[in-house]
C-alpha cells in the first residue's frame, strides 16, 4: 500500500469488531513506528498499549469517573474554543458524525451518550496512551503528533483501523494508576485501534477537506 493510499483508507473509526490483532503483528507495527522522526531525534513517546482484561477494567474506572460528574484535568493544557473558520469546520465534522448516526442536533442526552463511548474505546479490542515528560512542552506534543499520525498509517497498512483521542487525555488519574505512571509524566491523548466494524453506521460518516489554496501558500 503506497502512503496515499494509506491517507486515503485511514478514517476516525468508531466501531469495531471484538477480534484481538495478534501479539506479533503488534509488535512488527510498533517498531516500524520507531522509524518515525523527532526533533533532535530525542524519540520523546512513551506508549502503553492496553487489551483484554485489562482494557475492559481501565473503560469501567473510565466511565466510573465520567458519569460521577468529576471535572476534566488533562496533564497538559490543550483546551482550545476553536473560532471562524476552525468552529465552522468543528461543526462539520460534528454534523457528519451525529448525522451518519441517526442523532438529531436537538437530541442532547444522544450526543452526550455518543461521546461518552470515547471512555469506551468505542469496543476496539486495544488502545494506546501516548505519554511524555511534562517538561518537554510544546515540542514535545509536536513529536507525539507525528509519531501518531505514522503509527495510524502503518495500522492502515495492515488493514487496521483506529481514532485518535483527545478525550482519553481528559481523565487521567485512573490511567495513570492502571499505568503506574511516573508524576513527572503526562498523558497527552489515546488511540483506540482494531479491526473496524464496517457495518456499523457511524463508520460511514466522513468528513471535508479544504481545498489546497486555503491551507497552502507556495512562495518562489
Amino acid at each position: 500500500m503506497s502512503v496515499v493510499d494509506a491517507l486515503n483508507r485511514r478514517v476516525s473509526t468508531r466501531a469495531f469488531l471484538d477480534k484481538p490483532v495478534p501479539e506479533e503483528l503488534l509488535k512488527t507495527i510498533f517498531t516500524e513506528a520507531q522509524q518515525s522522526p523527532s526533533n533532535c531525534n530525542v524519540q520523546p513517546w512513551q506508549t502503553y498499549v492496553v487489551s483484554g482484561d485489562k482494557k475492559d477494567q481501565l473503560k469501567d474506572k473510565l466511565l466510573s469517573a465520567i458519569m460521577s460528574g468529576a471535572a476534566p484535568n488533562p496533564d497538559f493544557d490543550w483546551e482550545v474554543r476553536y473560532e471562524g473558520a476552525h468552529r465552522d469546520r468543528q461543526f462539520g465534522a460534528a454534523n457528519a458524525l451525529y448525522g451518519a448516526m441517526g442523532i438529531e442536533r436537538t437530541d442532547k442526552q444522544g450526543r452526550q451518550l455518543a461521546m461518552a463511548r470515547n471512555w469506551s474505546f468505542f469496543d476496539a479490542p486495544h488502545v494506546a496512551f501516548f505519554t511524555m515528560d511534562k517538561y518537554l512542552n510544546i515540542m514535545g506534543a509536536v513529536d507525539i503528533g507525528i509519531y501518531a499520525q505514522t503509527l495510524s498509517l502503518l495500522l492502515a497498512d495492515h488493514g487496521l483501523a483506529s481514532c485518535m483521542q483527545g478525550a482519553l487525555g481528559q481523565f487521567p488519574d485512573p490511567v495513570r494508576e492502571m499505568l503506574e505512571l511516573p508524576d513527572e509524566r503526562g498523558i497527552l491523548f489515546g488511540m483506540s485501534f482494531g479491526y473496524a466494524d464496517e457495518s456499523a453506521d457511524v463508520n460511514r460518516a466522513r468528513t471535508d477537506r479544504e481545498p489546497l489554496e486555503n491551507s497552502v501558500t507556495f512562495v518562489d
